[in-house]
């Protein structure tokens, strides 16, 4: 059993398609059958269904490939301790992201890693929370900005930065002539709200007064549709603070603060608790340490850089 093999049947699984998986691998398809042939002669098993299109693996064979999976991802963290030794910045950075962050991250993030760290290659997939720690606990990613916190024993987190939550209101509610507005204060009625899943929706519904249930509850699926209905339809709906700088000047005055107490978030990087890849790590925080403002990112990070 070699690691070449593992690479192989991950590469099958995810192209479903052996051709593909070998053009992946930059291998004949001949050489990437043979060798996962040997394999399943080594274990005496059958790690793919051949006679289904497109193929897939076994009932064994997914068994055999998630811990493949966890193989690869640890092998990559050793050779992440030796490129520490050289004091290297590079590698591929696999990186999740939920919708509800990506919008005030992302653009920056793709400029400062290819301008400050060349030699980084970074990889972004957007997904619900519930996803991405799938894909964390599968080492199918690298690390990930969520909100925490996420109460799992498996995974780490390093807290980067704190928003808080405003409310985006509408000329024609009776809302809009308040000032601020007291904390669980918030109407049920005429809120629109993101889909079932996404974590900011569970903390929208703390916030507001819903005794009688969620049947008032209108759902969009991004926060700047939300603000978008808002314009259109009137209601009001609440969006993290880093939301309030892509609005209109015109739209910045249907903003209102929410107080006593002020709502907000934490956002962290989150890595598995196995994670050895410190200097990677450092990189992503040391940009977004130049995208959020100052007075929202964690205490710890404006001194120290982050030990694992």
């Amino acid at each position: 059993m070699t690691l070449q093999q593992m690479e192989y049947i991950v590469a099958v699984d995810k192209y479903r398609h052996f051709v593909a998986a070998a053009e992946a691998c930059n291998v004949t398809q001949s050489t990437l059958s043979s060798m996962i042939q040997k394999l399943e002669s080594e274990l005496n098993v059958q790690i793919f269904d051949r006679n289904v299109h497109p193929v897939s693996p076994t009932l064994i064979g997914r068994q055999i490939i998630a811990q493949a999976k966890v193989v690869l991802f640890n092998t990559s963290q050793l050779r992440e301790m030796v490129l520490s030794e050289c004091e290297q910045e590079s590698g591929v950075i696999r990186l999740g992201i939920i919708p509800t962050v990506s919008p005030y991250i992302l653009p920056k993030l793709f400029k400062c890693a290819h301008q400050d760290y060349p030699n980084v290659q970074l990889r972004v997939s957007e997904a619900l929370t519930s996803t991405i720690v799938q894909r964390l606990e599968r080492a199918e990613l690298d690390m990930a900005l969520l909100a925490t916190p996420l109460y799992h024993s498996s995974l780490l987190e390093i807290p980067v930065y704190n928003e808080t939550f405003v409310a985006y209101i509408s000329p024609s509610e009776p809302l809009y002539a308040e000032r601020m507005i007291e904390n669980h204060h918030l109407p049920s009625s005429h809120l629109w709200m993101l889909q079932e899943g996404h974590c900011l929706r569970s903390q929208v519904m703390d916030l507001c007064d819903t005794p009688s249930g969620y049947s008032a509850v209108y759902e969009a699926g991004s926060i700047d549709t939300l603000v978008k209905i808002v314009d259109e339809n009137g209601g009001y709906t609440v969006i993290p603070e880093l939301h309030v700088n892509l609005l209109r000047k015109c739209q910045q005055t249907k903003i209102r603060k929410i107080v006593n107490p002020i709502p907000g978030r934490e956002i962290s990087l989150v890595v598995r608790q196995d994670y050895v890849r410190e200097r990677l790590l450092n990189v992503v925080v040391e940009c977004i340490r130049h995208i959020i403002p100052e007075h929202m990112i964690d205490q710890r990070l404006k001194k120290f850089a982050v030990r694992l």
